[in-house]
């Protein structure tokens, strides 16, 4: 077996494209949610709330060549990608493109520009909108295509399209690609753009906060007074090397990989099942060896809907008891669907080396239905970990937990 370590890590996010940025925002209490305004020609969407980057522009010296097979989704895919090999220090180092480098990368769906081309397609009989590149744009693997092209990796491509778990399974597949020795190198993570059809996804479901006129007051998971999620978007991609590989390049570690538990509820496509959120943090374990008391801190899914956030915090609390410190950046973004859990194992590694740990904004009354956890709040947590955990769970009941080491 192959021992897996970090060595890149980026992301796009609208709270900012660097980690500075994005902490001296959590430090400040400051989200990256608003009221879109420009959703008010959608009168039967009840949410107007999201967590949009208003900023993103495509870098210059990309070329018109290469942006037209790429939608938005995948061009916060390819950007934090690349940001990610500059941190490796393998951007433009010839190694990537020999077989050595694969990419496993995920999001919910593909740009819906082009899937509304085609929508108008079949209603109204016209082709307006479609050229040759619509469907590379549409289709469900387009982040992971359009990363392997532009970096010219031809090594094994993993599309982990699944939802809420798209970025961390994106992770966890690249690892064990590594671990099992297929290959020394891979790009992980995961994107996903802004629509307003992914917020009438859980409108429909009555799962969308409704604090349309107040918007830096939600979402706010594990909360009594949550009322429901945020969309958001962004972008976040990990190098993942194996470690003889890295060291014999000098290059330098963020974390090592040293667990991966991924499972199905086998129930039902919405309601989350507690027993199998434990499991695929034991699976996690088991994998990486440990004993639940190593872990300091769980990166929690909170998305601040009802039943997701009862059923995460009761596997948690089953599996750990009450001592384990939690939280969600989720309060701050929305939920970045694809790009969360990559989002999230960025987090974890960087609050894990800097020892402290980002609150949940807006957790001010714990609702008493939740698992009884220790919930951080209010200020940044002082705490020293060696090994911390991301948990993602997504529609479909689809599990995943990562486990990150840090790094001596």
């Amino acid at each position: 077996m192959k021992r897996v370590v970090v060595t890149g890590m980026a992301g796009i996010t609208s709270l900012g494209s660097d980690w500075a940025s994005i902490e001296a925002n959590f430090m400040a209490g400051r989200s990256g949610i608003r009221r879109m305004n420009e959703w008010d020609r959608f009168t039967e969407l009840n949410t107007r709330l999201a967590g949009p980057i208003d900023d993103f522009a495509v870098p210059a010296h990309w070329t018109r060549k290469q942006l037209r097979s790429m939608g938005r989704v995948s061009r916060l895919a390819v950007g934090a990608a690349e940001q990610a090999l500059q941190d490796a220090g393998l951007l433009g180092n010839p190694i990537i493109r020999d077989g050595r480098m694969g990419v496993a990368c995920g999001s919910s769906t593909g740009s819906t520009d082009e899937i509304k081309a085609f929508g108008n397609m079949l209603l109204n009989s016209v082709a307006e909108g479609l050229n040759a590149n619509s469907y590379v744009r549409m289709m469900p693997h387009t982040t992971a295509a359009n990363i392997s092209i532009f970096f010219g990796l031809t090594g094994r491509l993993i599309p982990t399209s699944s939802a809420c778990t798209s970025g961390s399974q994106g992770i966890g597949y690249a690892y064990e690609a590594i671990k099992f020795g297929r290959l020394p190198l891979m790009l992980a993570g995961g994107a996903e753009e802004l629509c307003p059809t992914e917020a009438m996804v859980f409108d429909a479901l009555y799962a969308t906060s409704l604090k349309n006129d107040a918007p830096q007051t939600s979402p706010r998971p594990y909360d009594n007074g949550r009322d429901g999620l945020v969309i958001g978007e962004g972008g976040g991609m990990l190098v993942l090397e194996e470690l003889e590989h890295a060291q014999a390049r000098g290059a330098h570690i963020h974390a090592e990989i040293v667990g991966f538990g991924s499972n199905a509820d086998g129930q039902h496509t919405t309601r989350p099942e507690i027993s199998t959120m434990r499991r695929a943090m034991e699976l996690a374990l088991e994998d990486a060896g440990l004993e639940p008391r190593a872990i300091g801190y769980v990166n929690g899914h909170g998305t601040a809907t009802e039943q997701g956030d009862i059923a995460e915090t009761l596997a948690t609390h089953a599996l750990f008891g009450a001592r384990m410190p939690i939280s969600s950046q989720k309060s701050f973004l929305g939920h970045t669907l694809g790009a969360c859990g990559a989002l999230e194992s960025w987090f974890s590694i960087e609050m894990m080396n800097r020892d402290r740990y980002v609150p949940t904004l807006n957790l001010d009354h714990i609702d008493p239905r939740c698992g009884e956890l220790d919930y951080l709040r209010g200020e940044f947590r002082p705490m020293h970990n060696d090994y911390v955990m991301n948990n993602n769970f997504a529609f479909g009941g689809v599990n995943t937990s990562l486990i990150f080491r840090r790094w001596a």
